[in-house]
C-alpha cells in the first residue's frame, strides 16, 4: 500500500492499494493553499481508508512538471512523512498519472496531457499510447510553452486541472509490479523559481 500525494497543480492524497484499488482520495483544485491543505489531506485520507502507517510500503510522489511554489509543498511532505515513517518514496511523473487515469478509463491513441504552469504558460507531455501492461508511453516532454505554441496538434488534448493522487498511486504500483524505471529524484519545475537568492552577501554597515 502507498500513500500517495500531488501538488503540482491543485493539492491531491490518496491511499492506493495494488489490489484494492484508490482506499481514500481528497483532492483541492486551489493552486493556492498547497501548504494549508496537504496535511488535512493527508490525515482524512488515512482516516477513512484504516490504514495505519505501519502498513503502508511507501509514498508516492508527483515530481511534475509544476510551479516551484506548489510542487515542492508536495515533495517536501512526502519526503518529511516516508522520513518520519522509515519508508521509501517512490517518484513519478505527475502527467504520466493523468495519461495513465484516461488511458484506464478507455481513451486510445495518442494524448497530449496539458496543465497550467502560470505566468501564461503551459506544461505538456506527449503520449502515443501504452505498453502492454496498460502503461502510458510518454514519446516526448515534459515540456514549457506558450499557449499558442503548444506542440503536438494532432493529438488528443487532456487539460487538468488536478493530478490524481489515486492514479498517480496506483501508477508507482503498476510500475514497480513490472520492474519500470520511476521519476527522478529532482522536481520538473522546467524553469527557475519565481524567487531566488541574490549570488552576493550584502555588506552590513556599522
Amino acid at each position: 500500500m502507498l500513500l500517495a500525494i500531488d501538488t503540482s497543480a491543485g493539492s491531491s492524497v490518496a491511499v492506493v492499494d495494488r489490489d484494492g484499488g484508490v482506499l481514500a482520495e481528497r483532492s483541492v483544485e486551489d493552486t493556492m493553499r498547497h501548504a494549508e491543505v496537504v496535511g488535512r489531506l493527508i490525515h482524512e485520507c488515512l482516516e477513512e481508508s484504516g490504514v495505519a502507517v505501519r502498513e503502508l510500503s511507501g509514498v508516492a510522489v508527483g515530481m511534475g512538471p509544476g510551479p516551484f511554489t506548489g510542487l515542492r509543498v508536495g515533495i517536501a511532505a512526502a519526503r518529511t512523512f516516508a522520513f518520519g515513517a522509515a519508508k521509501p518514496v517512490v517518484p513519478v511523473v505527475s502527467h504520466d498519472a493523468i495519461a495513465f487515469e484516461r488511458y484506464r478509463a478507455g481513451a486510445s491513441g495518442g494524448m497530449l496531457v496539458v496543465t497550467d504552469a502560470r505566468r501564461r504558460e503551459l506544461y505538456w507531455s506527449a503520449y502515443v499510447g501504452v505498453d502492454e501492461f496498460g502503461l502510458p508511453l510518454r514519446e516526448d516532454g515534459p515540456g514549457l510553452c506558450k499557449p499558442d505554441a503548444v506542440p503536438h496538434p494532432q493529438l488528443n488534448r487532456v487539460d487538468a486541472a488536478v493530478v490524481s493522487a489515486g492514479a498517480l498511486g496506483m501508477l508507482a504500483e503498476f510500475l514497480f509490479l513490472h520492474k519500470r524505471a520511476f521519476a527522478g529524484d529532482e522536481p520538473l519545475y522546467l524553469r527557475s523559481p519565481d524567487v531566488t537568492l541574490s549570488a552576493g552577501r550584502k555588506r552590513v554597515s556599522r
